[in-house]
């Protein structure tokens, strides 16, 4: 049996990528395909997500143990097999490439073939250019159309407090002690 799974970003609209995988290969396995797919190097905290249909988070599968509590389930990439948790077509996984920034790929398992056995993992589509690996939070800020607060935000560069009227505010200095403006020119 072989998985075969779709990856898309959506940060880059013609980023696809297809992994077949053997479904006893761990996340390990997995994770390792989808960093040489994308041309990323292995030296950031990674996790997968099983996901519900609406993409919500349901378990998590680390990189690196992160909980030593016995009472909470844990799942560990190289000890965890891709069967073990994924069985269904259109299962929806998210793979989390930046941690700091929780910038991730969405992945579907496509297609079982069934009759059909590999050992590992292989890319089989590889289209578009994958996202940056890692953002620093100056240019996601930039990147996510973030305003620009410069002299021109509020449309007029000669913009002056004494074009607003006064009245046109009603009800802010009742009771206040007089104009709040009068002290704060600008």
């Amino acid at each position: 049996m072989i998985y075969r799974f779709t990856i898309i970003s959506d940060e880059a609209d013609d980023f696809v990528r297809e992994i077949q995988i053997d479904p006893e290969a761990t996340f390990y396995d997995f994770h390792e395909a989808i960093l040489k797919s994308a041309g990323y190097t292995n030296d950031q905290m990674t996790s997968f997500f099983i996901c519900d249909d609406d993409w919500e988070k349901e378990k998590e599968i680390t990189l690196e143990e992160m909980d030593d509590n016995p009472e909470m389930d844990s799942w560990i990439m190289k000890e965890t097999t891709i069967s073990e948790l994924v069985e269904d077509e259109k299962q929806k996984l998210l793979y989390v490439f930046d941690y700091m920034t929780e910038r991730c790929f969405f992945i579907e398992l496509s297609e079982i073939i069934t009759g059909k056995n590999m050992q590992g993992a292989k890319c089989t589509k590889k289209e578009g250019e994958a996202p940056k690996q890692v953002v620093d939070f100056e240019e996601m800020a930039t990147a996510s159309g973030s305003l620009d607060l410069d002299e021109n935000f509020y449309g007029d560069q000669d913009f002056d407090m004494d074009d607003f009227d006064r009245e046109g505010f009603g009800g802010l200095d009742e009771g206040a002690g007089g104009n709040p403006y009068d002290e704060d020119r600008y």
